[in-house]
């Protein structure tokens, strides 16, 4: 596992204090030896938590395996570039909750499964400092979101057998990403989630969809999807439902948990919008939606869990995609703080 450069945090200084604050004058590295980044332990979490913690993913393995345009390991860098230049506001700005980046773990030689499982451990790490804040994972392809599982399943949010806590999922996706296949991919990990919680008693997967494609998924995934309990809306009904309709859905899957956890593939959007992806969309969701349902799960109270996967800086088209991104972790920061200028 190695640090994210320092680079990627400078920018534009207009000079101190909070009212000139931006990302790169707030975030810290997370200061740890160097074995222990990625052991699931909460060692020198800086402060006790209740902020922003972040991490990267750097993989493209799973959308290499799922046949798909390879070069999303680059984009928790190219995150983070179009990050740092944006101002914080309120809480953050002002250094009263802690914003503090993990670094980055990496796959070495197509070695998916255990840099998953490193990642998983981070993850977890990064939600036990959070203590109650949010933790954001930069991704790499959307098998991102089975480390982000593994993870959750390993923090302090879950772990407890004691105390069951109701969980969801919320995927802001074009695809349901169910398939079955021999190894994990892009395409597998809510499927790999599902029979991981059906495998351990836990129940069926609370999992729903926003954005869903229809000539992006075979009947056989939608078979699988209603066998599953999964709740979704397509491409087309989020157009017809306007952001009010898609804010509804997202509070009336959020209503029932304890604890959410937001995953955005940003190919749910319109290609337009967001060129710089593995599987662009040939309609997509237009942003006014998809921020919406960022802010009704941001203002939820349940949020704890959140990645932006899919970014393919070698695609993108005037950063279109890495702002994009950018802004939707802006937007679930700013509104799960409250921040209002």
């Amino acid at each position: 596992m190695a640090h994210a450069s320092a680079v990627c945090w400078s920018g534009r200084d207009d000079g101190p204090g909070a009212e000139h604050a931006r990302w790169h004058s707030v975030v810290r590295p997370r200061a740890v030896d160097s074995g222990s980044l990625g052991s699931g332990s909460p060692q020198n979490s800086e402060g006790g938590g209740g902020g922003v913690h972040l991490l990267g993913f750097g993989t493209d393995e799973g959308v290499r395996r799922n046949g798909g345009r390879t070069g999303a390991a680059q984009g928790p860098a190219a995150l983070r570039r179009v990050m740092a230049n944006g101002a914080v506001h309120g809480v953050l700005g002002s250094g009263a909750h802690e914003v503090i980046d993990h670094g980055d773990v990496l796959v070495e030689a197509g070695a998916l499964e255990p840099a998953q499982e490193a990642a998983g451990c981070a993850v977890a790490a990064a939600l036990d400092a959070a203590a109650g804040g949010l933790a954001i994972v930069l991704g790499g392809g959307h098998e991102v979101a089975w480390s982000s599982y593994l993870g959750l399943r390993a923090s302090h949010l879950l772990s407890d057998p004691s105390e069951p806590v109701r969980w969801g999922v919320l995927n802001l996706d074009a695809h349901f990403d169910l398939r079955s296949e021999d190894r994990a991919t892009s395409g597998t990990p809510f499927l790999q989630m599902a029979e991981a919680e059906r495998d351990d008693l836990r129940g069926p997967l609370n999992y729903a969809v926003l954005g869903i494609a229809e000539p992006s998924n075979t009947s056989a995934l939608f078979a699988r999807a209603r066998d599953l309990g999964v709740r979704w809306m397509t491409d087309v009904e989020c157009a017809e439902a306007g952001p009010a309709g898609v804010r509804r859905f997202v509070e009336e899957f959020s209503a029932g948990l304890d604890v959410l956890y937001l995953t955005v593939d940003l190919d749910v959007l319109p290609a337009a919008v967001a060129p710089g992806v593995s599987a662009p969309a040939a309609l997509g969701v237009d942003p006014a939606s998809v921020l919406a349902a960022v802010r009704a799960a941001a203002s939820s109270g349940k949020l704890r869990l959140m990645d932006v996967v899919e970014l393919n800086p070698a695609l993108d088209a005037d950063l279109r995609t890495a702002r994009t991104g950018a802004r939707i972790i802006d937007e679930a920061v700013r509104t799960m703080y409250d921040i209002h200028t």
